[in-house]
This record gives structure tokens, sequence and C-alpha cells, in this order.
């Protein structure tokens, strides 16, 4: 995603559904007595070339694993050992992954194991399944005939080693918004002259400077097609000859990587919330901005209906007026919040509408009050909902990497990596994954065309794109989906997605070879896990029976 929008799995958990939208401006068991998959026709793009890994000598060791299992409160753990480096496996240097299983409640119907991802890219599957409620986004039909798995993708959260930009990881819209703060530009989110370009091209600088000081060793290897490559090592550790595989969001990107190069690897495959891998780092923050301004009219024109006597104004245009002016009042100076002296700029206010477009039936009140709020001149109920800085460095030295785990002579000695270090790995994957133009000229000549399709969330996406300019970039470029021999994956859209909006989903589908498309019209971010009786029937249908859904259904 050009934009750094973190994505999680919807559920009713609270924990799990607020954590979803976190940085929209910082810049996808053992099975039993299974034989381990011998040489198919399988492709494995990149650096396994043609052959199937599990056959390739210098990954026989990583595939052959067995995972060891301990207890964990109710789930079970284990580590799994990938290479750092696919195309010089034996050079010694790893990623140890943290794994998580919730066995299936009813064994003896037992099916196999859904691989499952939260989102991201920056999400921690560990943490997301025993913490934040993962398995509460699966029926009890599927937990009975499937084990819930997910991991720690390469560089996040307890991944050995782990990503990080330094103490803190403060975010690059924090960087920028104290930078702006300091001196106001007319429009914050569209730098026009020579002075307002130079301090968003220092504080985007400055972001990647700092992720290359402290995990220069791994930033060229936390990319999806890397973590698509470990996905496989875990298929194999857990017994499976093939994958059921459940992504939200950027975990759709991971689920399509998988496809390209493992497609008869495939068991079944939901993707839901999709990312278009054909779109390149403009058309990207031109579609997301879209959404984003999409639901937040969606919002305005629906807030009676959700949020009541909550709604910051009376009617639709009352609440529009309100919103305009406080872009206008905290671009030149920022509504005081309470325990920050930095206050609620227009950067602030701009997270916290977006942030709220995810789970509308749990945010739009908390918005509205917001909104109240910040027009009465206080800005801490705005900055609450906008709050994506990181928790201070884990002084756990478990959490700390070890040189000798892979990180190059360029990280820092002993940076400390927080016990949440999202912000960081959703910087990386998404500057790694996508090329970006190195020439600041492109991006100010995209600024035109991306206010004119999505006003200053257009806009905004394209300036935080910034920090990718002097990134580690992969050889991949933006393409149609290449998975011949998949089978038929399933997609599901949300028509009033905004982090992933419903046309990426409309044209995902259509570039698997038989892919179906599942709509949910509806607000919020994704679908299954969300109590719609009519997406989860279906998606259940087919993960279990693996029972095609109809072209053009519609819940």
């Amino acid at each position: 995603m050009n934009r750094a929008v973190r994505h999680h799995a919807p559920t009713s958990t609270p924990a799990f559904t607020l954590a979803i939208a976190l940085a929209f401006l910082g810049a996808t068991t053992l099975a039993a007595c299974t034989t381990p998959p011998g040489p198919d026709t399988g492709k494995a793009v990149g650096a396994t070339g043609s052959v199937d890994p599990a056959a390739r000598p210098e990954l026989r060791s990583f595939y052959q694993q067995k995972l060891k299992w301990t207890a964990c409160g109710e789930y079970r753990c284990a580590e799994l050992t990938v290479p750092m480096d696919y195309a010089h496996p034996t050079n010694g240097k790893t990623f140890v992954l943290p794994v998580a299983r919730a066995v299936t409640a009813k064994p003896a119907e037992r099916i196999g194991s859904i691989i499952a991802n939260p989102g991201g890219p920056g999400a921690s599957g560990v943490t997301s399944l025993l913490e934040e409620g993962m398995t509460d986004s699966f029926t009890a039909e599927a937990r009975a005939r499937f084990d819930i798995v997910s991991f720690d993708p390469r560089g996040v959260g307890g991944s050995t080693p782990a990503l990080t930009c330094g103490g803190g990881e403060e975010s690059t819209e924090e960087t920028a918004s104290r930078t702006a703060s300091q001196s106001p530009a007319a429009d914050p989110f569209f730098p026009r002259t020579v002075g307002e370009r130079a301090e968003v091209l220092a504080a985007a600088k400055q972001r990647a400077d700092a992720c290359t000081k402290h995990s220069a060793g791994i930033l060229r290897h936390v990319g999806t097609q890397d973590v698509a490559r470990d996905m496989d090592v875990l298929r194999a550790a857990l017994g499976e000859s093939h994958v059921t595989y459940l992504g939200w969001s950027y975990g759709t990107s991971l689920g399509t990587s998988y496809a390209e190069q493992f497609p008869r690897r495939v068991r079944a495959m939901v993707l839901d919330g999709a990312v278009d891998p054909s779109l390149d780092w403009a058309k990207r923050a031109v579609s997301q901005g879209v959404g984003f301004q999409r639901a937040v009219e969606d919002y305005i024109a629906s807030c009676a209906e959700v949020a009541a006597d909550s709604c910051p104004g009376g009617t639709p245009e009352e609440i529009r007026t309100l919103i305009d002016g406080l872009f206008e009042r905290t671009a030149r100076d920022p509504l005081p919040v309470e325990g920050d002296e930095d206050g609620a700029d227009a950067n602030v206010l701009l997270e916290a509408l977006v942030m709220s477009t995810y789970a509308p039936e749990t945010q739009w009140k908390d918005l509205s009050q917001a909104l109240r709020d910040a027009g009465r001149g206080d800005g801490t109920k705005l900055a609450k909902l906008a709050e994506t800085k990181e928790p201070a460095p884990d002084t756990d030295d478990s959490d700390t990497p070890d040189p000798s785990d892979g990180a190059s002579d360029a990280d820092e000695p002993g940076a400390e990596v927080p016990s949440d270090n999202s912000d960081a790995a959703l910087q990386a994957v998404n500057c790694f994954d996508i090329p970006h133009p190195r020439d600041p000229q492109a991006y100010w000549k995209a600024l035109a065309p991306a206010e004119e399709a999505a006003g200053r969330y257009g806009t905004s996406g394209v300036t935080t794109a910034l920090t990718c300019k002097d990134w580690p970039t992969t050889a991949q470029r933006p393409h149609r989906v290449d998975a011949t021999g998949v089978v038929p994956v399933l997609v599901v859209g949300t028509t009033g997605d905004a982090a992933t909006p419903y046309e990426e989903a409309t044209s995902l589908a259509s570039q698997f070879p038989g892919g179906m498309l599942l709509t949910y019209e509806g607000f919020g971010h994704t679908a299954y896990g969300r109590s719609n009786t009519c997406v989860t029937r279906h998606v259940d249908d087919y993960l279990i029976e693996r029972k095609p859904v109809p072209s053009g259904t519609t819940c």
C-alpha cells in the first residue's frame, strides 16, 4: 500500500477492532500422519525459479524442520526458522519467526489448518491470535474443522531479528506534523513553495535515515515475496500438503504473492479487503485517497442514522462545514490537547477522520464527539483517535536483535526494538514492495492529479510516499496476477471500504484464473468476522467444502 495504513482483521473484540487503522499517514498444527510434500509442478518464481523449493537441497533443512509446540495459555506456540536470503540460504543468516495455533475444538472433524494473516504490513499474527481475538473472527463451524494458525512475518513483532527505526519509533507524519507546526503551510497536504517542499523532503529523509541506521541489515529481506516463501516453509512444518489461507487487507497481498509463487500448493484462499498488485505507487495513493474521501462523505451523510444525537451537526452540510473549518483552523493553529504541548494540527484531524472509517459501527460516535469538542476548541479527543505513536522501546533484552542473527555491521549495536514495531515494519514493507521514484519532481507532479481525484486525502498519500524515495526496493514491478494453475480464489470486497476500496477487489478477482468476487454492501474495512451472516455463510462454505461462490453474489 502506498500509504502506510495498518489493516487488521475485524472482530467484535474491541482491542482488535480499534487496532485496524493506526497509521494512515505513515506512508497483505501438525497434520495427522501426513507425509512431507515432495516435488510437484508448482512454480516458485524469483530466486527459486521453477523448481519446488521443498526439493532444493539447500532449503531441505528448513522445509523438514519440526515445530516444537509449547503451551501459551489456551493456545500452542512454536518458532519457525527461515533463511534470511532465499538466494543464499546457507550463509547462516536466518529469521526466527513466532508461530501460534488455536487447536480445533473437534479434532475428529479436522480438515487441516487455516493460516491467517491479520493485515498490516506490520501486524503481529501471534499477538492478533493470542491477545486480540483473531479466533473470534472465525465461526464455530470453521473452528470445528480447522486449527487457526498465524505467525509474525519476518522483521515483525517477535521476529528475530526485528525491524526498528530507533527509540520511540516516531512516524513520518508525526515528524512532518511537528515541522509544519513550526512553519505552517497554507495547505499542509499540498506543499507548493520551495520552502514547504524542502521541509517535507527533510522530514521524509529523517524517517528513512533512521530506519536505515537501525535496520540496514534486514531492510532488503522483509518484502512480501519472501514472507510468502516463509509461509510455504510453515506449510511444510505444519505437515500440510496444501495451504488453506485467509488474509485480511495487506494479507491479500501476501496471499496473492503465495498464489503466484506456489499456485498448486493452494487448497483454498480467501482474500478479504483486496489490494490490487497492478497499481503503481501514484495510482495506489489516488485509489486509497478516493476511498477515504468517499468514506468520510459516507460518515457525513449517515451520521444521524449511526451516531444519532452525537452528531456534530444537524445536517450533512453543517458537519461538512465544521470539518472544512477545522482543517483551515488547525493548519494555522493546532487545537489544545490535554497533556500534549504540540496540540492537534491538521495532520491529527485527518488521521482521526480516516481512522474512524474502518469500523463505523463502533467508531463514528467517538468521531462525532471528538469533532463536537474540536468545534469548541478542544482537540483532546481528536488526538486520542489519531494516536499512532508507538510505545517506548522495551528494555527486555529478548527483544533486542543479536547481530549474529543476521543484522549487518551497519546496524546500530544494541538497537532496542519496541514491543510493538509495527510502524517500522509497515514503512519498510511498503517502501520495499512498491518501487518509488528517486526524483522528487515525480511526487510534485503527482500532487495536482491526486488533489483533483481525492482532495487532501489524495495529496497526503503522495507526500507520505516521499519516505520511500531513497529506500531499497524489490525488482518486482506492478503487474497483473500470474497464478496459472491455482484453484479458484475467493475475493471479498466491501462497497464502503476506504482502506482497500471495492474497485481493487473487483480488479483482483478478475485477475485470478477462476477468481470469485463476493460483494458486501456496507461500510467499514473488510467483511468476514463482522457478523454478516451472508458473508459468513459463503466464506465458510468455501473454506470447509470449497463450494464455489456464484458470480455476482452480493450480501
